[in-house]
């Protein structure tokens, strides 16, 4: 098992999610799948022109995750999935600022995200 296959699962989970299906969420979904693939080697790329969906996307993870996840973990007593959920929520909004921070730069490129060694 790979050191992000947890953060791997929790993208999977998120984009099995939604019930809409418009072109939106649609990208949502595919980007969340893509992005996946960090299970293989801790990164993703992202595609310029999705930087802002993919944003959304890793957002509604970490949202998800903090409100309807971890309280269950918590509750249970489950330290260690309690310490790999906050840890994903960590790790999906630091993809976010960086995200965020390369779509305002405006340099038109594809943005590699690399996660850090779980915690």
């Amino acid at each position: 098992m790979s050191r992000h296959a947890f953060f791997a699962a929790m993208l999977r989970f998120v984009a099995a999610k939604p019930t809409e299906d418009d072109e939106n969420t649609r990208t949502m979904t595919a980007i969340l799948n893509a992005a996946a693939a960090i299970e293989a080697d801790g990164e993703f790329t992202v595609a310029a022109a999705d930087l802002a969906i993919a944003v959304r996307a890793l957002a509604a993870v970490a949202t998800l995750l903090q409100r309807q996840i971890l309280p269950e973990a918590v509750a249970h007593g489950h330290t260690e999935a309690e310490a790999q959920i906050r840890w994903s929520v960590d790790a999906a909004m630091e993809a976010v600022t960086l995200l965020l921070r390369e779509a305002a730069a405006g340099s038109g490129e594809a943005v590699t995200v690399r996660l850090p060694p779980p915690g």
